[in-house]
């Protein structure tokens, strides 16, 4: 095909993609820019039109082996080969069994059951009807609110949307058709500071205040994502887990984000070396390959329901446990059993914080953090994303910033050398931003 076929067909699929599709959090009215993508392997990612990226955010933080990894696209051949898809009420199969196994063994100690759902916020949704319909099932049916911290962010269906940030998140268009929740104040010790009891003030307020009606605690563990990638003390989280234990509540961790090794750990929640009653999966749990959650209970939750007026827990998904996503997961599991990313994020941190640290010094900057395989930019002022998106693609690299943060959560698989290039090319991105800013009216 010669440039100008390749670059006609290029533009024909953003001009039918903008006028057929809708993307997620962009509008109808003035679409944003999107890339055609014809190839993808390793940490790099080919535009139809030949142009090469290095990926940086490992596809919303899914995509930890890469792209096109040779085991993972064999477990999802070998299963198809077998049946793509069973119901799972009333049958059962080898890779939801097995997989189950994994997690168990992964996940901290006591976390016994699992409900193979969906997607990340299904998972939250699942985990929170659990906490209900525990308390419903222990005669208890007031404590039907959770407490959640600001800046936390745990999904877009309704009941996650409610334990969102509710003034600073992405819904507070829907307050006034949302579940009230109880809020705590966001952390504000950071992951490496000394912390004191007047960090875990306000919440222990809350939870003291408010106990009488919470069936659980939701956090994300560690680490706030979406709401401002904000580190937190490990301490603080044990002291979460010792206050909801003096008060009778469930703790539901939100590990979608951060599970599967993102934090130097397997699980976030290890940093604190606690176990929460609910554990919510997600995103990285098929290696990035095709949606699958798990939202994984203690004995004591899945007992407690089932010895209620409802003897079953009331949630089956249509595609629950899809034998070809759990086959996947299944070797995204063994992939990660083998150890290698511990090194990976070794190095993926040590190059981090040489390459991006002395970003400091530029104006417009206001913190540079890393933690595990996170790399985060906080910027003074927001960025407007469809006017900077193509600056880090013209220098060949996939990084999309929101609000005032230019992050990076690259593919474990990254090379060293693909990795300089992506957070010298952010850094060059970064300045432009900055001087951008400081010149705006």
């Amino acid at each position: 095909m010669s440039d100008s076929s390749a670059s006609n067909d290029y533009q024909a699929i953003i001009d039918k993609d903008q006028s057929l599709l809708w993307h997620p959090y962009s509008s109808a009215l003035e679409p944003s820019p999107v890339y055609p993508v014809g190839y993808a392997k390793g940490a790099k990612i080919t535009l139809k039109d030949g142009r090469e990226l290095i990926d940086g955010m490992s596809s919303w933080w899914s995509v930890i082996h890469g792209y096109n990894h040779p085991e993972l696209n064999e477990a999802a051949k070998s299963q198809i080969d077998d049946f793509a898809h069973v119901m799972f009420g009333g049958f059962t199969h080898e890779p939801a069994v097995k997989l189950a196994e994994k997690l168990i063994n992964f996940s901290p100690e006591g976390l016994t059951k699992v409900f193979l759902c969906d997607s990340g916020s299904v998972s939250v949704e699942v985990a929170m009807k659990m906490s209900l319909q525990y308390w419903r099932s222990q005669g208890k049916p007031q404590k039907h609110r959770l407490l959640s911290l600001r800046k936390g962010y745990h999904g877009d269906t309704f009941a996650a949307m409610s334990v969102c940030d509710p003034e600073t998140g992405m819904h507070h268009i829907f307050a006034n058709v949302l579940n009230k929740q109880i809020f705590s104040d966001s952390p504000t010790v950071g992951f490496d500071e000394a912390f004191t009891e007047d960090h875990i003030r306000d919440f222990k307020q809350q939870i003291e205040t408010h106990a009488h009606e919470l069936s659980a605690v939701i956090l994300e563990p560690i680490v706030q994502g979406t709401g401002g990638m904000n580190f937190y003390s490990p301490q603080f989280l044990q002291a979460v887990r010792t206050l909801c234990d003096q008060h009778d509540v469930l703790l539901i961790a939100d590990e979608i984000a951060t599970g599967f090794a993102r934090t130097g750990k397997m699980f976030a929640c290890e940093h604190a070396d606690v176990t929460p009653d609910i554990l919510c999966l997600g995103k990285s749990l098929t290696g990035g390959y095709m949606t699958l959650a798990a939202t994984l209970c203690t004995d004591k939750v899945a007992f407690g329901i089932c010895s209620g007026e409802v003897p079953v827990f009331m949630h089956g998904p249509t595609f629950m446990a899809n034998p070809l996503a759990c086959a996947v997961a299944l070797k995204n599991c063994e992939i990660l059993e083998r150890g290698e990313w511990k090194q990976q994020i070794q190095h993926i941190n040590s190059i981090m914080k040489q390459e991006l640290t002395p970003f400091e010094t530029i104006d417009g900057v206001r913190d540079v953090r890393t933690l595990g395989a996170i790399g985060v930019v906080e910027l003074e002022a927001p960025v407007t994303l469809h006017e900077v998106q193509d600056w880090f693609v013209s220098e060949g690299i996939w990084v999309r910033p929101f609000g005032r943060l230019v992050y990076i959560m690259p593919p474990f698989v990254i090379s060293p050398e693909d990795l300089s290039v992506l957070c010298q090319k952010l850094g060059k991105v970064v300045e432009k931003i900055c001087a951008h800013q400081a010149t705006a009216p």
